[in-house]
């Protein structure tokens, strides 16, 4: 019996512990709340810079400083992905996205929100990279079709 045999038997007998399709939903939403965060910020700045008695160019540091900070997080997300696990990590990041979001919602200077705004993207992060590893891993290891129907269903959703 060759390897390749051995590795078509084990993928008959595999079955995922929970539904596939499931993990697809909840981690495509998650992804999705990041996206929206960013183009909220966006479409929000003229607002963020009235009520925090700021001007435009000063209230813009909400939506750069979470790019920078996006761009520096990313790699060490991963890592930290790999080192206490994937969905302890994706649960960990889902919390303290909901409470920066909160903070931020009750910021009252400009400097409190651009904190709690990088304190955001530490956890939002997780979000964009847990969602295509998801993918690959919960479904059955040879059906393409179904991890390419699951990568459409989040690009539909992100694009939205």
């Amino acid at each position: 019996m060759s390897s390749t045999d051995a590795a078509q038997g084990s993928n008959a007998n595999w079955k995922p512990a929970t539904n596939p399709w499931l993990i697809a939903i909840v981690v495509t939403l998650a992804a999705f709340m990041e996206v929206l965060d960013t183009t909220i910020v966006k479409v929000a700045l003229p607002y963020i810079a009235g009520t925090m008695s700021a001007s435009y160019d000063e209230a813009t540091w909400t939506l750069t400083s979470y790019l920078v900070a996006n761009g520096i997080v990313l790699p060490i997300s991963s890592f930290l992905g790999r080192l206490l696990g994937r969905k302890r990590y994706f649960l960990v990041c889902i919390i303290a996205f909901t409470i920066c979001s909160f903070l931020c919602g009750i910021a009252t200077d400009l400097w409190q929100l651009i904190i709690f705004r990088v304190l955001q993207v530490f956890s939002a992060a997780a979000c964009s990279l847990t969602s295509s590893r998801s993918f690959s891993t919960s479904f059955r290891p040879n059906s393409a079709t179904a991890r390419s129907r699951c990568f459409l269903f989040q690009i539909c959703t992100q694009t939205i």
